[in-house]
C-alpha cells in the first residue's frame, strides 16, 4: 500500500458550511440514524477499496454530531452519555470505521471539559461548534523512556513539539491534531496535551495505517519537527488523571460503545441472508434456513448477547453521567467497573455476531462483493485495543477485595 503524506490538500479539511445545531438527546439519535441509513450504503466499497471518506466526513460534521458534548452553556446540547454512546453505536453499525473516527474528538472534548481553563474552553468550543475536527497523536511506539517521547519545550511565550506518533485515529481528517506531550517541572516529567492546527508548520501526516481492520479511520503517523504551539493551545493532561475525573471512563464507554455498533451491524447483515440466500440443512427436514431450528436458536443467542452489551452499555453511560455530576474516588471507580463490565460483554458480542454471520449464513456469505468479513474484521481489530483480561481482574478485584481500579485512559 502506498504511503501517502498530507493526502488531502488541507483546504479539504476546512468546513464547507457551519454545522446544525443539536437541541437535544431526542435530535442527536434521530440524526445519527438518518446518517447511518446513508453511511451503510457504502461502507463494504469504502472498507475494500480504502476510499477515504472525506464526503461522509463532511456530512457528519454538518450534522451537528461532532458537536453534542459541548456543554449547554457554551451553546452545545450537551448530551448525555447514554445518548452519546447510542449515537456511536448506531453509526458503527453502518460502518464501523465512521463510528470510530470522531472516538479521539469527543475524548479531547471530555480532557477540555475537566481540564481545560475556561478561555480554551470557550475557544475550542467555540471551533467545534463550528465544524472543526479534533483527531488525535496520543500513541508511540517503542518509547519508554520518557526522554525520547514526543517533548514540550518552551519558545519565547508560546511551545515548540518535536516527535512522532502512530495509531493516530482521525488526524487525517482533523483541523486540529490534540497531542500528548512529555516536558520536564521540577525535576519531573509531566504530560500535556497540545491542541496542534493540522496545517502547522512541521507537522507530517502519514496515511500507514495498514490494519485489516477499520481500514478508513485514518490510524496512521504523525511526525512533529519544531511545531510552535501557542500557550493557550495546551491543557493540563496529568494532573486531569492525579485526581478523581471521568476521562478514562469516558473514553472506553465510546470504545464499548464501537464494538457494540459493529456487532449490530453483523446481525442486522445476518438475518435477510439466513431468511433470503441460505440454504437449510438437509437433516433440518425444512425448505427454508429460517425454518432450521438450530439457526434459530443461533439468531436467538446473538440477539441476547447485543442486547445484554447494549444494556451494560447504557447502565455505564448513566454511571458515568453520574459521575462527572459528582467526580470523587467513589464515583469514578464506580463509571470505570461499570464500562469495563460493558466493554467486557460488547467485545464478546460483536465478535460472537460477526463469527456467526458466516455459520448461518453459509459460503455464499464469504463472496467477495458482499464484503461481510469487514464486521469481523473491524469487530477484532477495534476490540484489541485494551485487553479484555485486565477487565475481568479489575472487575473481580473490586468486587472481591474492593480495590478500586487505576486511573488511566485503558481501562
Amino acid at each position: 500500500m502506498a504511503l501517502i503524506l498530507s493526502p488531502a490538500p488541507l483546504e479539504a479539511a476546512i468546513p464547507t458550511r457551519t454545522p446544525e445545531l443539536i437541541h437535544d438527546d431526542v435530535q442527536a439519535i434521530a440524526v445519527a440514524r438518518r446518517l447511518a441509513a446513508d453511511f451503510a450504503r457504502g461502507a463494504a466499497l469504502r472498507d475494500r477499496e480504502r476510499r477515504l471518506p472525506w464526503d461522509e466526513l463532511e456530512a457528519f460534521t454538518a450534522s451537528g454530531l461532532w458537536g453534542i458534548t459541548v456543554p449547554r452553556e457554551h451553546g452545545g446540547a450537551g448530551v448525555s452519555n447514554e445518548t452519546l454512546a447510542e449515537v456511536v453505536a448506531t453509526i458503527s453499525a453502518a460502518d464501523g470505521s465512521l463510528g470510530q473516527i470522531p472516538q479521539t474528538h469527543y475524548y479531547a472534548l471530555e480532557v477540555l471539559r475537566v481540564g481545560g481553563s475556561a478561555a480554551q474552553q470557550r475557544f475550542f468550543y467555540g471551533r467545534v461548534l463550528a465544524g472543526e475536527r479534533f483527531g488525535n497523536a496520543l500513541a508511540e511506539i517503542g518509547h519508554k523512556d520518557f526522554q525520547r517521547r514526543t517533548r514540550l519545550a518552551r519558545d519565547g511565550e508560546a511551545w515548540r513539539v518535536d516527535g512522532r506518533k502512530f495509531y493516530c485515529t482521525g488526524a487525517l481528517y482533523a483541523h486540529w491534531i490534540p497531542t500528548l506531550v512529555m516536558t520536564e517541572e521540577g525535576g519531573r516529567d509531566v504530560s500535556y496535551l497540545a491542541f496542534v492546527p493540522r496545517d502547522a508548520e512541521g507537522v507530517a501526516i502519514t496515511d500507514d495505517w495498514d490494519g485489516f481492520g477499520q481500514r478508513v479511520t485514518g490510524s496512521g503517523s504523525v511526525s512533529f519537527d519544531g511545531v510552535r504551539v501557542e500557550a493557550q493551545w495546551v491543557v493540563p493532561f496529568l494532573a486531569s488523571f492525579e485526581r478523581p475525573t471521568t476521562i478514562g471512563p469516558f473514553a472506553q464507554l465510546l470504545h464499548a460503545a464501537i464494538d457494540l455498533g459493529i456487532g449490530r451491524g453483523a446481525f442486522e447483515a445476518t438475518l435477510p441472508l439466513v431468511r433470503e440466500r441460505s440454504r437449510p440443512w438437509i437433516d433440518a427436514k425444512v425448505e427454508r434456513a429460517s425454518e432450521d431450528p438450530l439457526a434459530i436458536q443461533q439468531v436467538g443467542e446473538v440477539a441476547v448477547r447485543l442486547r445484554a452489551a447494549e444494556a451494560l452499555v447504557r447502565r455505564a453511560g448513566r454511571i458515568v453521567d453520574a459521575a462527572q455530576r459528582a467526580p470523587d474516588e467513589r464515583s469514578v471507580a464506580e463509571a470505570s467497573i461499570a464500562v469495563a463490565e460493558a466493554r467486557v460483554r460488547t467485545t464478546t458480542a460483536s465478535l460472537d455476531a460477526a463469527t456467526r454471520l458466516f455459520e448461518l449464513a453459509g459460503t455464499a456469505a464469504t463472496l467477495d462483493d458482499l464484503g461481510l468479513d469487514r464486521f469481523w474484521r473491524n469487530a477484532r481489530t477495534h476490540t484489541l485495543h485494551d485487553p479484555v483480561r485486565w477487565k475481568y481482574h479489575a472487575v473481580g478485584n473490586y468486587y472481591l477485595n474492593d480495590r478500586l481500579p487505576p486511573r488511566h485512559g485503558a481501562l
